[in-house]
């Protein structure tokens, strides 16, 4: 027995391959690699990490003649770590056969393996062993089941399966928080946070908890709540967490807040790669393309070496601001310098960038040119927008020929169509796409605009009267209409799809969802304040002529984010330069 013990730690203190085959060279000739504890130890330092050597692991666990549950155990556990999950499946098919009972850990790593390839088949099997063993008081084991349900978007059943835990903690709500956010219930996150944080639910936010909520904020604009959690952090001692940090310059950069991003960047002491890839798309978004090719070029100097992450925000400065030179500089670079290869990403902001700059021949051939990467939706997309930009008929429809092919347009595809249509006037073709649509039953987005004031998020639809406050938004709407023309507005009516007089043009722009956004910001907020937008789709030209005015006449920033990018509206000018 004691040489049984002495051999186990010889095992559990190995830290070379080389010294584990020698062990088990010894262990086979002497056919102790029989014996339940000392098999379990062996296979333990090999299949685990830091060790870990799943091929050979395999190899050695084949020699086992009657592996026990925990051996098995094992085993599985080291396939849910690996790109073989389903072969843990296999081990536990075999323990059934032989008549071993699963125990919670077995069936714990049996639903990882499940959760790595998204088998929902499997996760339901494992559900019925779960109620036959009696095992519904593990709380450990149904958080995993629940994580199971809510990655293959069975939504109903992972919180059914979280309604019956018996014993809720900190990772079973942070599960349930995941499973909102998939499913954009992005305010119940916040009622959640809140709830724990007054502890009505018997567990504390953790760190997960605050990433998880800082997501949220950044996906509603949440910038008051993201203020709030970072408070949460900080009395909590998760300040410092360099993933916590990371996480709040992406919030409040997309939330338009780059001072408050700035001024978490800069009291970080340690700054990884995905920091300074935060500021730089941070940057991007916001418009600052010069700020972010000096964070560029900053972190190469602090030595931190860029990954494609980089090299998205860079280019999409590079995209957003017009920096043609810039931006072809840096995607060729890529390759040459830092070894990186372009993925889609990657193309998408050259050819937006190109697109953006009138060049609309050369990104058509560069899509053409791409050899190992096959051309997807968004990058057709990308140029479909940059012909709407440049009024191109012609391309315009090969694009959305090569959408068709992909069986991936969309109606906004067919939006964009229209707009290059009515751009240059062919209202007949504009009434044949429009025909097209109804008959093939497409159906377009509706704009919705989003604002926070005091807490709670306003919506609102074009021509939207289901607001509390409609009669009030409706009369504040009309005195900013009186006052911006006296200021000189002037719709652009080239928004309008329609083939109307200019009058009527006008009056079908005047309740767009972002002005009735902005109007109730100027009737909830205190003067000085503020208005900050989310909007699901492009902003219209018109409506970015309006925010300019807005925020010249009545003194007020501006900050509207669409479905590319930030607008900053300032003392009568936009962030974009009318670039976007």
């Amino acid at each position: 027995m004691k040489s049984y013990q002495n051999l186990i730690s010889i095992v559990k203190s190995s830290t070379h391959k080389s010294h584990l085959l020698q062990i088990q060279a010894h262990l086979t000739r002497t056919s102790l690699l029989r014996e339940p504890k000392l098999s379990l130890a062996f296979l333990s330092r090999i299949a685990l990490s830091p060790l870990q050597d799943i091929q050979y692991a395999r190899r050695v666990f084949s020699q086992i003649r009657e592996p026990s549950a925990l051996v098995c155990n094992t085993m599985i556990r080291a396939y849910a770590h690996s790109n073989s999950p389903m072969e843990g499946f296999c081990v536990f098919q075999k323990m059934a056969r032989r008549g071993l009972r699963p125990d919670p850990i077995t069936l714990t790593f049996v639903i990882k393996c499940f959760i790595k390839i998204r088998c929902l088949r499997g996760g339901e099997q494992a559900h019925a062993k779960i109620l036959n063993g009696g095992h519904q008081s593990d709380s450990l084991l149904l958080t995993n089941l629940m994580d199971l349900y809510s990655l293959c978007r069975r939504d109903g059943e992972a919180h059914k399966v979280f309604d019956e835990m018996p014993h809720k903690d900190t990772v079973s709500w942070n599960v349930l928080i995941s499973s909102f956010l998939r499913n954009k219930r992005t305010r119940d996150v916040l009622g959640v946070f809140d709830s724990m944080v007054r502890d009505e639910l018997g567990c504390k936010p953790d760190d997960v908890t605050c990433l998880f909520l800082l997501q949220a904020c950044a996906d509603l604009g949440a910038l008051e709540f993201g203020d709030k959690v970072r408070n949460y952090m900080e009395e909590n001692g998760y300040g410092d967490a360099i993933k916590l940090c990371n996480s709040l310059i992406s919030m409040y950069s997309r939330c338009g807040c780059l001072d408050q991003a700035y001024e978490v960047f800069n009291r970080m002491r340690e700054k990884n790669v995905v920091t300074w890839s935060a500021m730089i798309s941070g940057l991007a978004m916001n418009g600052h393309g010069r700020g972010a090719l000096d964070a560029f070029r900053q972190m190469g100097q602090a030595g931190v070496p860029p990954d494609d992450q980089t090299f998205t925000g860079l280019l999409s400065a590079c995209s957003h601001c017009g920096l043609l030179d810039e931006g072809m500089l840096f995607f060729e670079s890529m390759t040459k310098q830092y070894g990186i290869k372009p993925n889609i990403h990657h193309y998408g902001c050259i050819v937006d960038l190109m697109g953006r700059v009138g060049k609309l021949d050369q990104a058509y051939e560069l899509i053409m040119s791409m050899k190992e990467l096959k051309p997807d939706s968004a990058i057709w997309r990308t140029l479909l927008g940059a012909c709407r930009i440049h009024h191109n008929v012609t391309l315009g429809e090969t694009v959305v020929g090569h959408l068709v092919e992909l069986k991936a347009q969309e109606a906004g595809d067919y939006v964009l169509l229209l707009n290059i249509y009515s751009s240059v006037g062919d209202w007949e073709k504009v009434k044949d796409t429009r025909r097209f649509m109804k008959e093939r039953g497409i159906q377009t987005s509706l704009g919705c605009s989003s604002i926070i004031v005091k807490g709670v998020v306003h919506e609102f639809l074009v021509d939207d009267v289901s607001h509390s406050r409609k009669e009030e938004i409706y009369t504040t709407m009309d005195e900013i209409n009186k006052q911006l023309k006296i200021a000189g507005y002037v719709a652009d009516i080239t928004s309008e799809l329609h083939n109307l007089d200019e009058e009527e043009k006008g009056h079908a722009l005047s309740y767009h969802s972002e002005k009735l956004a902005m109007a109730f910001g100027i009737l909830a907020t205190p003067p000085g304040t503020t208005i900050r937008i989310a909007k699901n789709l492009r902003t219209c030209v018109d409506c970015h002529e309006f925010a300019k005015a807005l925020s010249w006449v009545y003194n007020r920033d501006v900050v509207i984010r669409d479905r590319n990018r930030f607008h900053h509206f300032r003392e009568g000018r936009c962030s974009c330069d009318d670039f976007w």
